[in-house]
């Protein structure tokens, strides 16, 4: 790939998701596209309100992975290609997605996002969460102009995105397996968007209901897979590298797979003493993790025990299963590209 063709496109994506290193003509047409979809978006974002401007610009402009807008480009090329439509979905699935992240954070209470302060340690609370509600009502104005259909998948889409915060928020139901519940969480927050940003570049590119279905089917489970190869990569992270304090979930009690591995097999395990040594790990988890070295201690026993290449191996079945999903679809480049950033969003490092 030449110069021009790779730095574009890899400005907006981490290491390990060049998929289209192979193509240089489809990496360039793929990396104008987001240049374009990047400016959309900070334009969609501004106000002549100063505090408005930089509130809804910040998380934008602290960076980020665009998968969604990666994802809505590549698919529209499936069919006709990219037009004035693709470029505006795309943006709208950023913008969706970052105000999800104003919200969520403020109900997290976290400190840090995108290596930066979140939103609501600069502005507060109120303003934080005023500001995702911005970004929702200008992203659902900009999708209106697409069309009755294209607004009815944003629709939704946010109707499970928030059905999604709320399950996670009130946890699992009496009787409800915990291991369950969280794959319907996540496939809420996060599977639900990725699918619907597939889900509108084939559906503006022109394609066929039976590709659009596929994609959608191909979105829902990439988005699962990257959610929880975050779960693994939390423990695994090299700080230097990824800037992220490996066991932050664990410090915050977030339920993440590995966890939800343990404490099944605290009950379930094939011998007393895996079961024993399950029980041991949770108590550490448990505990309190407020010093960096409760937190290194407790993170190294983690990724020695076996549930850490357990958590690996279902994310991996997730790209699997989302790579079965386009199976039909006729061999392309694009198609190719596909294949490969599910694979990709398991081997990342961060």
């Amino acid at each position: 790939m030449t110069e021009s063709a790779a730095d574009p496109l890899t400005a907006k994506l981490p290491a390990g998701f060049d998929v289209l290193a192979d193509d240089v003509a489809l990496a360039t047409e793929v990396a104008e596209a987001l240049t374009q979809v990047e400016e959309d978006l900070l334009g969609s974002l501004a106000s002549a309100d100063e505090l408005v401007n930089a509130s809804a610009r910040y998380l934008a402009q602290a960076g980020g992975k665009r998968v969604r807008p990666l994802l809505t480009v590549l698919t529209s090329m499936l069919g006709d290609g990219v037009d004035d439509r693709v470029r505006r979905a795309a943006a709208v699935m950023e913008m969706t997605h970052l105000a999800t992240l104003y919200h969520d954070d403020v109900m997290d209470s976290a400190p840090v996002r995108r290596g930066a302060p979140a939103a609501h340690q600069v502005w507060g609370n109120s303003v934080a969460i005023l500001t995702g509600d911005l970004i929702l009502a200008r992203a659902s104005r900009l999708m209106s102009e697409l069309g009755v259909q294209a607004s009815e998948i944003q629709a939704q889409t946010f109707e499970r995105l928030v059905m999604g915060q709320l399950h996670e928020t009130v946890g699992p139901q009496e009787g409800e397996d915990a291991y369950a519940h969280y794959l319907r969480v996540i496939g809420d927050k996060t599977g639900s968007l990725v699918a619907a940003a597939s889900r509108l570049g084939a559906h503006f590119g022109g394609c066929s209901a039976e590709t659009i279905a596929m994609l959608a089917s191909y979105g829902e489970a990439v988005g699962v897979a990257f959610q929880l190869a975050d779960d693994v990569i939390d423990l695994t992270a090299d700080p230097e590298s990824s800037g992220k304090t490996p066991g932050t979930d664990l410090r915050e009690g977030v339920a993440t797979l590995p966890v939800l591995l343990l404490r099944q097999q605290a009950q379930n395990a094939d011998s007393v003493q895996g079961q024993q040594e399950a029980a041991r790990l949770l108590a550490m988890i448990d505990a309190d993790l407020s010093s960096d070295e409760a937190l290194a201690q407790a993170v190294a026993a983690v990724v020695a025990h076996p549930v850490t290449e357990q958590s690996w191996q279902v994310a991996h079945s997730w790209a699997e299963r989302a790579k079965d999903a386009i199976a039909e679809l006729p061999e392309s480049t694009v198609k190719s590209a596909l294949l490969s950033f599910a694979d990709a969003v398991v081997e990342r490092e961060g």
